[in-house]
């Protein structure tokens, strides 16, 4: 019998009979902790025991190290467990030396690793597995994205390293490895990590393609100087950013650019604040409320607000913009008179930080002026945003697209104020010019043409607004996804025009389909849930 963690096909076959030893069931870690313990005449609570098995993440080797340093110490499940998540502590220090190992045992959890990225570092393409690793410790253990690890800015990253690595300690009879590391070296580098068993890459699970065990990646991140800790962790925030498609329409790798965000704000987040906030934490949190999970994102936001005060202070952009995000999203969660009141704050704020002409004051005016009519004042709403509308084209130009979300704005809130003709017509004149401007298929230019459907409909052509509706919404799935909230949302206002055209039963129907989506999707809650379930009489 002879073990190895190198998994290359070559050690495979020809009568050799593999067996795989992968990790302790959450019983076996629980069984093996409590006899181990009782040897030594010891006896832990079974949860605080469990809570360990599943701090190391069930990994046999790390568990027989704690068990000996928890010991020798005198601590109890509880004490080691506090130290251990104490990420001023590396893993290393909480673990036995060699003369401490139990079960005969030659190497440290640290060394047994170390060794193998050392050996995946010499495999060609050479140089390119621990930085890698590196960068894979940074994010979430349970699934990477492919196109992470693979974008362009990794490459140059690898590229840099890889030409530190060979510089003037390298010996001149053995040329430097050529560089422009393209997205096959580093699919090697990534093969490399996972023959040696550092890592489980699957690319046919692209959004997962890469799982490290959290032990593994601590073994690595651990001893990395302050300095390349920073880049590495710079680097896995800015390829997130990169891979982050700006129309989310693959619900699982939105969820999946969520989760490895969440796992580097925990491992690195001192970073992600080094000069304001980093634009992983906010596109995180919009993607959250993007999805329909608007209390979520409104949550989130709480604690980025929370974190922005602490390290920035009330006054810095970044803080002004997270307020201002918070704001919205309970807003989308149904406290729009909520809303109202912080973002009166944000615009004092935002005007005498950055002036009446910034952008972001400009934005904050629009948004107050939206979240004003959604608690009933219209009018109010119609003439603040022509005066937003008047100095946006004057600041920004009339093709910048805030001018152009102002004026369909503009034209939506004219409806609700009652001027249906005048709806009409200030949204038949900003359609062309979004679609000249953002293209056909972008989500404000497809808003748009849902927006000038319905106050169609509302100007009494109820037949045309369902054919308008129906287009929109197969080009809604189309480009943005069936889940998408904008897609539902048009799928209630076609259920409602098909009411009004007649078809009771027809929109009966659609309501009862949409109500379904909407609770998987949005949740029982939701305001636009509860609008469904009242057109249905529930």
């Amino acid at each position: 019998m002879v073990t190895t963690r190198n998994r290359d096909a070559a050690f495979f076959g020809n009568g050799r009979h593999r067996i795989d030893i992968g990790l302790f069931t959450s019983a076996e870690a629980l069984s093996y902790l409590t006899a181990r313990l009782a040897a030594a005449g010891r006896s832990e609570p079974a949860d605080q025991l469990s809570g360990l098995a599943a701090d190391f993440g069930n990994l046999p080797l790390a568990l027989a190290q704690a068990v000996p340093y928890m010991i020798n110490r005198h601590l109890d499940c509880a004490a080691y467990r506090r130290r251990l998540a104490d990420q001023r502590r590396t893993l290393t220090a909480l673990l036995p030396g060699i003369g401490g190992l139990p079960d005969d045992q030659q190497l440290t959890v640290a060394a047994a690793w170390s060794l193998s990225v050392a050996l995946a570092d010499q495999l060609p393409p050479q140089g390119l597995a621990r930085p890698l690793l590196e960068l894979a410790a940074m994010l979430d253990p349970n699934g990477i994205p492919h196109r992470v690890l693979t974008g362009p800015l990794v490459l140059t990253y690898l590229e840099n390293r890889r030409a530190d690595s060979t510089g003037p300690t390298r010996a001149i009879a053995q040329p430097p490895a050529p560089l422009h590391i393209t997205v096959e070296d580093a699919s090697d580098g990534l093969w490399n990590l996972h023959q040696l068993s550092l890592i489980d890459h699957t690319p046919e699970t692209p959004h997962q393609a890469v799982r490290v065990h959290q032990i593994i990646q601590r073994t690595v991140r651990d001893p990395l100087p302050a300095g390349q800790y920073e880049q590495a962790a710079s680097t896995a925030a800015d390829a997130l950013i990169a891979a982050w498609p700006a129309i989310e329409r693959d619900t699982t790798l939105a969820q999946a650019l969520r989760s490895n965000a969440d796992a580097l704000r925990r491992a690195a987040e001192d970073t992600l604040w080094h000069s304001g906030a980093h634009p992983v934490l906010f596109r995180a949190g919009t993607s959250l409320g993007s999805s329909g999970q608007s209390a979520a994102a409104a949550a989130y936001f709480q604690r980025l607000e929370d974190t922005a005060q602490r390290r920035l202070g009330s006054d810095h952009p970044d803080s002004l913009t997270t307020r201002q995000d918070l704001a919205e999203w309970r807003g989308e969660a149904g406290d729009a008179a909520g809303t109202v009141a912080a973002l009166e704050q944000v615009l004092a704020d935002r005007e005498r930080v950055l002036g009446p002409d910034h952008p972001d004051t400009l934005t904050t005016r629009h948004s107050l002026a939206y979240w004003r009519g959604e608690v009933g004042d219209a009018a109010g709403t119609v003439a603040a945003l022509e005066q937003v509308l008047a100095d946006r084209m004057r600041v920004l130009g009339p093709d910048h697209p805030d001018t152009l979300t102002t004026r369909g704005y503009l034209g939506l809130w004219r409806g609700r104020a009652g001027d249906v003709d005048g709806a009409v017509a200030a949204l038949e004149q900003v359609l062309p010019d979004r679609e000249r401007v953002l293209g056909p298929d972008h989500p404000d230019t497809l808003t748009a043409r849902g927006n000038l459907a319905y106050w169609r409909g509302e100007a009494g052509d109820a037949a045309g607004t369902v054919a308008a509706l129906e287009q929109v919404l197969a080009d809604r799935e189309r480009v943005l996804g069936p889940d998408h909230p904008d897609t539902l949302t048009t799928r209630g206002n076609l259920a409602y025009r098909r009411g009004e055209t007649g078809d009771g039963a027809g929109a009966i129907t659609a309501y009862e389909d949409l109500l379904t989506d909407q609770e998987r999707v949005l949740g029982p809650d939701h305001p636009n849930t509860l609008s469904t379930r009242a057109s249905l009489g529930l």
